[in-house]
């Protein structure tokens, strides 16, 4: 058996948890994508990263990587979850003010096809659908570049 390692960094994200009080959603998260604020850590522990933002919509990209396999050798279903999650998530922050949080009530992914070494980039499109005072559903479709269909889910969010 083979062993292997993984080593990887992220930059402190004490001053994206500043900003998320004194920036609006879509100004906060285009600082995030342009690279002027950190990402949240979990883009890196996951490898994916935020690609694009703009009102009611965010789109993350990543890949097929060792260390995301199940026993079959492609990306665990929690990847899919992940990454799907925080498109929609996004996607609702862009709408929020200064100040204002939000949290996942429940989503659902339904995968339709595996993601192996030769499957090359995904983007994880998240769009919302409807923004309420308390509550914002959004939706996601996890992409290659041909545009074939790897995963769909859908989200509700409460706003805090």
């Amino acid at each position: 058996m083979q062993e292997r390692s993984r080593t990887y960094s992220w930059q402190n994200t004490a001053p994206l948890a500043e900003a998320t009080k004194a920036l609006d959603g879509l100004t906060l998260l285009s600082k995030v994508a342009s690279g002027e604020l950190p990402a949240p850590s979990i883009a890196a522990t996951m490898g994916f990263r935020l690609a694009e933002v703009a009102e009611g919509r965010a789109v993350f990209e990543g890949a097929w990587q060792e260390f995301l396999t199940n026993p079959a050798g492609t990306v665990h279903g929690g990847w899919y979850g992940t990454i799907l999650d925080s498109a929609m998530g996004c996607a609702v922050h862009t709408t929020l003010p200064a100040g204002t949080g939000y949290t996942t009530l429940e989503y659902k992914v339904n995968i339709t096809r595996g993601v192996g070494p030769d499957t090359g980039t995904l983007r994880a499109e998240g769009t919302v659908v409807h923004r309420g005072r308390r509550t914002a559903t959004a939706e996601a479709t996890l992409v290659d570049a041909n545009g074939k269909v790897f995963a769909h889910a859908t989200t509700t969010c409460i706003i805090l």
